[in-house]
């Protein structure tokens, strides 16, 4: 059986009845999650807390919320609270995000984001495992020993953590309970997802121990050029528009010379002129598009590889239809 992750959309175009058809339709089909992401759209934990009440199984999440516009108490309750409402089916995803929206958005310093991240898994920990909050990091210092006043579902939600620098995946693969990466071409996931599980034993924890999400979109879709048109920008959005950090990651990796194309090109002629600066078989690594059969060799491919849930969407619009077509992916 594939552990299978699906999204719903938080910008644009919406219609909450057709968020929730979606939902229950995997639900129903055995998709093991669905997560949702938060940047300057949607607010993330409202769309949870409805799908919670509308669906039975499926495990509810987020890729990711950031840790500077919330408190770690606030993330806390929201996940107790939702935990609570879902019947103990939340994982709880985040990340740093970067300095462009945690400045230019939320209106905070962006300043000490791993140490923040500790302190925000470790103050999560203790709130849902009812210990009594008395903190002292660098960032935090909680001294009243307040607790939850109700009881949570579970006294540990799993957490999972953004993050590609080589200090923030060292601490996730000490802390957290899963890894959410971004952007790891096919020749890229050997050397990656070994290096990640060596830094998972190095902190005398087993493989089993982290979940680690496939970043590689599986698309069941007949429209492959679009969907590897809408690869290629959001690719250079990140590499030209998103900070340094996916710049840094993309060169790290051995793109140096390809990163500093689309930057270029973005800057002289825009965000059409970057996605077509990325080289096309950059782009076929980053994704796989085509049919179910031809998506379940990916999704295979990767679980060999190492990864233990895969993101992905069928742009199948009719119900019946899309539901088989998971069950395909299931398997």
């Amino acid at each position: 059986m594939r552990r299978l992750s699906i999204g719903v959309n938080w910008q644009g175009a919406f219609d909450l009845d057709q968020v929730i058809e979606q939902a229950k339709v995997a639900d129903e089909a055995g998709v093991e999650m669905l997560s949702i992401a938060e940047a300057w759209g949607r607010d993330a934990l409202t769309l949870l807390a409805v799908l919670a009440r509308e669906t039975s199984r499926i495990k509810l999440g987020t890729s990711i919320i950031n840790i500077f516009s919330r408190t770690p108490a606030a993330v806390a309750q929201h996940f107790a609270t939702l935990d609570e409402l879902s019947g103990g089916r939340m994982v709880i995803g985040l990340g740093s995000s970067g300095p462009n929206v945690i400045e230019h958005f939320h209106g905070m310093k962006f300043e000490k984001p791993l140490q923040r991240t500790r302190e925000y898994i470790e103050i999560i920990n203790m709130l849902l495992a009812e210990e009594p909050l008395n903190y002292h990091g660098k960032i935090f210092k909680l001294e009243r020993g307040f607790t939850l006043r109700f009881k949570p579902v579970r006294a540990h939600i799993p957490i999972h953590v953004a993050s590609i620098t080589p200090k923030s995946l060292e601490q996730t693969a000490r802390l957290a309970d899963g890894w959410i990466p971004i952007f790891l071409p096919r020749p890229q996931w050997k050397p990656q997802l070994d290096s990640f599980y060596s830094m998972v034993e190095a902190a005398g924890r087993q493989r089993s121990d982290v979940d680690v999400r496939n970043p590689s979109g599986v698309v069941v879709s007949e429209n492959r050029e679009a969907v590897k048109a809408a690869e290629a920008g959001n690719a250079a959005f990140y590499i030209a528009r998103m900070g340094d950090f996916y710049y840094e990651h993309f060169s790290r990796m051995g793109y140096a010379d390809e990163a500093n194309a689309v930057r270029r090109a973005w800057a002289d002629g825009g965000s059409a002129a970057g996605a077509a600066a990325l080289p096309r078989e950059l782009v076929e690594d980053l994704s796989t598009v085509g049919t179910a059969d031809e998506c379940v060799e990916a999704i295979d491919e990767a679980t060999e590889a190492g990864f233990t849930l895969h993101g992905v969407s069928v742009q199948e619009r009719d119900p019946k239809k899309r539901y088989d077509i998971y069950r395909r992916l299931v398997g």
